[in-house]
């Protein structure tokens, strides 16, 4: 160092020392996290219907994985089954870790039959509920379970302790195999089947035919106490809401951020998304049965097909009796499937914790600024290779951003992207804006054809990002709940109509807005996200409703390594999968 005096031996190991003594307590608290999941096919029945289903560990819904803030996490996935699968930590943010993310041909080739594959990272800067589920085809309405990251050692909840935490895990059952259901679907060009119940940690409860207390997850409770449950929609195709008679809930986190605690009756909740909510149980329960219902249903705008069902589990107090009368419990009123009125006032109460312990980074300043048109679509008929045209019109169902339908690679655009081989894989020229400018929540256009391809947007290192996310009238307005993959963003706004940018943005929320990784974008409405693209990899971005991800609405960020060593995608691990 010129000008400089160079430190003595002797110092310059007291500084050393001193570096590994601060940091000793935090090297000590983390600690190696090591699971093992074997995928198997298990018998179940739900309905009255046996059949064999993909899970793993042979539990359904699989196995609760927990860490620490700043574990590692290893995970061994043996895949003993004849599909391939690949599984996804939805949420973490896989910080130089890309090779570990899950979606298929995108970080990663699928694990192939009799194949193994060990995902590795660490939880850096996350607390909180998430979840893991397969990332191929529609293998996730089985292969899924929880991902618990609790605070390290020693560092309190932002909220009174609760008495007892529960994972609950909201998913949906097919009578039908659901990866024929889609495959169906895709080969006729038309809307795929519907399932067939709702389900609360697997199990869909009383209100459906065949189904009775031996089906209904129930949760007892002691009067007076505080339980966290831990939500998490799991589901393939629907938004659900959620509530619990005669209980108030009390919102602390989505997303595995801290938010603002605010109360309400009703909860919405996208495929995706999670929540954690604290409930405390009355001290003197209201109901003679000592016992209510928990119950979900969905809420869409589609003008297609849906599930339009309501699923129950029981929340019972100690000492309650033996409910043989399930169905007359008392139950929440929740609002109808298409009241987009109740969604849009639950989802505006959200705000970041913004604290000193748990500041809001929000992007104050934008270097790139983008504007994605998000909807259904069309395909012509002649598009079709040995399959009909079931669609609209005799055409074919397609879905797309800025009318570019995502084709999936036939390998990983991870691998070519660090082998720096692009071509006939990708192309760095997906458009910031709809090539053709229209009405989009108001009439659609005359053509609704959408085009294809896999197309992607580099950034530099540490570009900061805005997304406007608009959503289109075309086959009907409805709301889109979009995921990013290694990342959390900002929601800094939303509304309702035309984004309008002269108008808009002076109403962005940049103090305290909610930080997630899904967001739905509101019917014939739009969202603002902001994220700062600081973790190197290929990132897709989707929608979290599978039959709109199989149609093609997603795309990518290809985010370039740093200049320093410690900004640089790192190797592909020497157990990879081969595409």
């Amino acid at each position: 160092m010129a000008g400089g005096r160079r430190l003595s031996p002797a110092c310059l190991f007291l500084a050393v020392a001193l570096v590994v003594l601060v940091a000793l307590p935090e090297l000590a608290a983390a600690r190696t996290r090591r699971y093992t999941f074997n995928v198997t096919m298990a018998t179940v029945t739900r309905l009255c219907v046996t059949k064999s289903i993909p899970t793993v560990n042979g539990r359904f819904p699989g196995p609760k994985v927990v860490v620490r803030e700043g574990d590692r996490l290893v995970v061994q996935v043996h895949n003993n089954i004849n599909n391939n699968v690949t599984f996804h930590w939805h949420g973490v943010r896989q910080l130089r870790s890309g090779w570990s993310d899950g979606p298929s041909y995108i970080t990663q080739c699928p694990i192939r039959p009799g194949q193994s594959y060990a995902y590795d990272f660490r939880i850096v800067g996350q607390r909180g509920t998430l979840w893991w589920h397969a990332h191929f085809s529609w293998l996730r309405a089985t292969l899924y379970g929880p991902l618990l990251i609790l605070p390290p050692r020693g560092v309190p909840y932002p909220f009174p302790k609760p008495h007892t935490e529960v994972p609950l895990m909201l998913g949906e059952w097919f009578n039908a195999d659901p990866e024929a259901v889609i495959k169906q679907a895709l080969q006729t060009g038309g809307g795929p089947n519907v399932s067939d119940a709702y389900t609360l940690n697997g199990l869909p409860g009383p209100t459906y035919n065949c189904s009775g207390a031996s089906d209904t997850f129930k949760l007892r409770v002691q009067p007076g106490k505080t339980y966290l449950l831990r939500l998490v929609n799991a589901a393939l195709n629907d938004e659900l809401f959620f509530a619990v008679a005669n209980h108030t809930l009390t919102v602390v986190q989505a997303d595995a951020s801290y938010v603002k605690p605010f109360t309400a009756d009703t909860l919405v909740i996208s495929p995706g998304q999670t929540m954690d909510v604290l409930l405390t149980a009355a001290a003197s329960p209201s109901s003679p049965a000592a016992a209510f219902a928990i119950a979900v249903a969905p809420y869409t705008n589609t003008v297609g097909t849906f599930d339009n069902t309501t699923a129950i589990a029981v929340l019972e107090y100690d000492g309650a009796p033996q409910q043989s009368a399930l169905l007359s419990l008392p139950r929440p009123a929740l609002p109808l499937y298409n009241d987009t009125g109740a969604v849009t006032n639950f989802s505006a109460r959200f705000r970041s914790l913004a604290s000193a312990q748990y500041p809001a980074h929000v992007p104050r300043t934008v270097d790139r600024r983008f504007f994605f048109a998000v909807g259904l679509g069309l395909d012509p008929c002649q598009s079709r290779v040995n399959g009909t045209c079931q669609g609209p019109n005799g055409t074919r169902f397609a879905a797309s951003m800025n009318n570019v339908s995502f084709t999936m690679p036939r390998t990983s655009l991870l691998q070519a992207h660090y082998q720096r081989r692009y071509s006939g894989v990708l192309t760095a020229n997906f458009p910031a804006a709809p090539p053709v400018p229209f009405n989009y929540t108001g009439t659609p256009p005359n053509n609704t054809f959408v085009t294809h391809g896999t197309r992607v947007v580099p950034l530099n290192f540490n570009t900061t990002v805005e997304v406007v996310l608009q959503d289109t009238s075309i086959l009907g307005a409805e709301s889109h709940p979009l995921h990013l993959h290694g990342y959390d963003f900002f929601v800094v706004g939303q509304g309702f109509g035309n984004y309008d940018a002269n108008n808009d943005t002076a109403k962005y929320n940049l103090v305290d807005p909610v930080q997630r990784n899904t967001i739905s974008v509101p019917t014939a409405g739009w969202v603002a996200i902001r994220f700062v693209a600081d973790n190197p990899g290929v990132w897709i971005m989707h929608c979290h409703l599978d039959v709109h991800l199989s149609w093609g609405l997603a795309m990518a960020w290809l985010v370039n390594d740093g200049p320093l060593p410690n900004q640089k995608l790192p190797p592909p691990p020497s157990d990879i999968p081969r595409c």
